[in-house]
């Protein structure tokens, strides 16, 4: 009894909340003792905020000593302690040389100049204006990160020359659980244009996002949930034209609330032709050269809808969103003959062609039917206590489905269907702030047809993580570790050349695999405010990774890329010239594990400011694709040397096989920018990643070094922009790759800012490599295929209500 009385003191001392409330007011200033206004002011753990006056006043309640975190775009945050006694306070705000951004994927709430991770965020003008139809073009402007441009409607980020199951791509803290990371062809499924702000955390980020962050994490932050109470209806609005690919885009955003309740809505609509670019010349695969001035199959119809809606109170916050995905878009990079297939409609209506006969040599470009549909809730709960400050949970279940299409039949269907939560506790003990948190992710991944290169299988990961930070005088510790437990099932696993007749019967046996990993994650690192506006940040990181379904267990045609993929647990081996042996051998299966150092210094205050990083990854057992110097003969379904071709053949792939091998990835970014006076600023940027294997040899497809600089010119009513960005030529080349010249691409934008129709609209006009430059993509695997567009104009009028 007495035990029982004790744990029920215990738990009430917990989740008690003081009903005592008491008014904290204050003035905000700048260092000129001038009123700032609109400044937030949160009472942290409380989903609640004020705004301060035209005066710079502000009074907000408290109903417990805590923090004021105080905040405004072009200054710097503070944190200020306050008691239910607290006197009127007098604030000031340093101005900033970099925008002060919280960052959401923080895990403690930081923004992007108080973390140990470097970090860039896109948001507001800056994010509609860089903004294109996937994940990868919108990102690639920023130092350290690039695209893998499967062509202008495919393309994923590549973060210091990692990406597929390396980088974590997130909406709102949970995966988007989409088919990027597997193939290059496969778009992701957010969309920039409706998002609040993107961030991008390179380095590992294992700790909090698991073993697919060992290379970064671009997270996509939307508010489809809100957390803020709304008091009216808003919204927003964004329709474009793009010239380049006769692409026509609108965007809508409606939020509003009443009562505790909140409510949004968004969605968006892309059509486009296909891509024009600078006259290049292609050399088909049996010899024939052709000059083209359009990268053949890369229209897009895309469509999405998000509707979310929450509760808030006080000390709680419950919400949920569903959201669809629809997306007809062509898989370039493939030779069909030279037919012609301008229009994209031609996937639809098939009129002019006679009934497909199998043995007819007549193929049709492949384009991908990509849906998805998303259901995500999140809990929040504000106790107030001296140790537990809030615990929330985040829950979402995605069903996704990606069809490769080639004329009216489907060929492949890739599925997958995952269940994630996430649940956090966010506490103070002896000085010590930190998150503790369980993470559960559980996908079921599917593949059917005749190009399902990647058996279906069941991925399970279980973890426990925890990250602490303590502030010691101008110095922030921030100390961290991760056990993650991953599970790989694959059952009827097909262990021949794929689905075909093989003249080798052993072949074609099928087995089950299973494969359990521990995965250790932990880091140690600091922040220094070594000088007023100055700070320097270190960190040392180990993050293990179990390799994916993809890297292991791949056998089969790759119809997107035109190649044979071969999973690390294959052997082949060559018993003759003429007879080649392809055996399952899963038994030395390795974890890849990487020793990350990072250090970056910052300057923050003043008309100068620069974020300048370097960074250091030794990776074993890194798992990479290579060519084997095989190739996959259609005609005999059979592997053999290439060189034992007794003429070109279109059919036969090249067999890339995933293998592991000790790595060194090193490098730098710089992104900095002087503000000339009230109208003007310079920004210079540039970043460079070197990437060996142990033997001293190059990474395959290694994006290439870039340099840039902007200017910018802001009046009362409208802006001019203009980015130069060089990149340099790369010949640091892997096996069978060829040497990438070096381009400039030109772009410049005009903005335009007025009130019609009760809305504060901005018309824009935008031109990208306005010099009209052939520029190829080094990591792209269709470098040859699909250049960058050319000249091409966007003219569009978004606005706010």
């Amino acid at each position: 009894m007495k035990m029982s009385l004790l744990a029920s003191a215990v738990l009430t001392s917990l989740v008690s909340t003081k009903a005592i409330a008491a008014p904290v007011s204050g003035v905000i200033v700048d260092n000129n003792n001038l009123p700032i206004s609109n400044a937030r002011i949160h009472y942290h753990g409380k989903k609640q905020h004020v705004l301060s006056n035209s005066k710079g006043e502000f009074t907000i309640e408290l109903d417990t000593s805590g923090q004021l975190h105080i905040s405004k775009n072009s200054y710097l945050d503070q944190r200020i302690e306050v008691t239910l006694e607290q006197p009127n306070l007098n604030i000031v705000l340093d101005a900033a040389a970099i925008e002060s951004v919280v960052v959401y994927a923080s895990g403690l709430h930081k923004n992007n100049m108080e973390m140990v991770s470097p970090v860039s965020v896109l948001s507001g003008d800056q994010l509609k204006n860089k903004a294109q139809a996937t994940l990868g073009e919108t990102l690639k402007g920023i130092p350290g990160v690039n695209s893998t441009y499967f062509g202008p409607v495919a393309s994923s980020p590549i973060i210091r020359g990692m990406d597929g199951p390396r980088v974590k791509v997130m909406q709102n803290g949970l995966d988007t659980s989409d088919a990027s990371r597997i193939g290059p062809d496969h778009a992701t499924t957010t969309e920039s244009l409706t998002a609040e702000q993107i961030e991008v955390l390179r380095g590992p980020v294992t700790l909090l996002y698991g073993s697919g962050a060992i290379g970064g994490v671009v997270n996509v932050v939307d508010q489809r949930i809100p957390t803020s109470q709304l008091d009216s209806l808003s919204g927003a609005f964004d329709v474009r034209y793009d010239s380049g690919s006769n692409a026509q885009t609108q965007a809508l955003a409606l939020k509003g609330g009443k009562s505790n309740f909140n409510f949004h809505f968004d969605a968006s609509n892309r059509n486009s032709d296909n891509t024009r670019t600078p006259d290049f010349t292609f050399e088909h695969d049996d010899g024939d050269k052709e000059v083209l001035s359009e990268i053949e199959n890369t229209f897009l119809e895309s469509t999405t809808y998000n509707i979310g809606t929450s509760y808030i109170a006080d000390h709680f916050t419950a919400g949920i969103f569903y959201s669809k995905l629809d997306s007809d878009y062509g898989i370039p990079g493939h030779d069909h003959g030279h037919d012609e297939h301008d229009e994209h409609d031609e996937h639809d209506e098939h009129d002019e062609h006679d009934e497909h006969d199998e043995q007819d040599e007549q193929e049709y470009p492949v384009f991908a039917r990509m849906k998805q549909e998303r259901t995500q809730a999140l809990f929040i709960w504000t106790p107030h206590h001296d140790i537990i400050e809030k615990v929330e949970a985040k829950f979402g279940y995605t069903n996704y489905q990606h069809a490769e299409i080639e004329g009216d039949e489907v060929g492949t269907l890739f599925k997958n269907d995952s269940l994630e939560s996430r649940i956090t506790v966010e506490h103070n003990i002896n000085k010590w702030h930190g998150v503790l948190g369980f993470h559960n992710l559980t996908s079921e991944y599917e593949a059917v047809g005749e190009e399902a290169f990647t058996p279906a299988s069941v991925t399970k990961q279980h973890a426990l993580f925890i990250l602490e930070e303590r502030q010691l005088n101008d110095v922030t510790i921030e100390l961290g570790a991760r056990f993650e437990d991953y599970k790989l099932t694959s059952d009827n696993l097909e262990t021949g050349h794929g689905e075909h007749e093989h003249e080798h019967e052993e072949h074609d046996s099928k087995e089950s695999f299973s494969q359990s990993f521990n995965n250790l994650s932990f880091s140690a690192g600091a922040v220094y405010q070594f000088a007023k506006g100055y700070s320097a940040s270190f960190s040392l990181t180990h993050s293990q990774r179990a390799p994916s379904s993809a890297e292991l267990l791949s056998n089969g045609i790759h119809i997107a890329t035109g190649t044979y993929d071969l999973g690390a647990a294959y052997e082949i081996e060559n018993e003759t010239d003429d007879h080649i042996e392809l055996h399952f051998e899963p038994e030395d299966i390795k974890q890849e594990t990487a020793n990350n150092i990072d250090f970056t210094l910052r300057k923050y205050t003043g008309n100068f400011g620069f974020t300048a990083n370097l960074f250091y990854n030794d990776i074993n057992d890194y798992y990479h694709q290579q060519n084997t110097g095989y190739v996959f003969d259609a005609h005999s379904n059979e592997l053999v040397r290439a060189d034992m071709l007794c003429c070109s053949d279109e059919e036969a792939m090249v067999v890339y096989q995933f293998n592991t091998a000790n790595a060194r990835l090193y490098g730098f970014e710089l992104d900095s920018h002087y503000q000339l006076n009230n109208n003007m600023m310079v920004k210079v940027f540039a970043d460079s990643i070197t990437a060996k294997l142990d033997d001293d040899s190059y990474i395959p497809r290694i994006p290439s070094n870039k340099l840039g600089s902007s200017f910018k010119l802001q009046n009362q009513n409208w802006d001019f922009d203009m980015t130069v960005t060089h990149y340099l030529s790369h010949n640091r080349l892997a096996q069978y790759e060829t040497k990438t010249d070096a381009y400039t691409l030109v772009d410049f934008g005009f903005s335009y800012y007025l009130n019609a129709l009760g809305t504060d609209s901005t018309l824009f006009i935008r031109a990208n490599n306005i010099t009209d430059k052939l520029g190829f993509v080094h990591n792209s695997f269709i470098k040859e295929q699909a250049p960058l567009p050319g000249r091409n104009f966007t003219i569009g009028i978004r606005g706010d209500f």
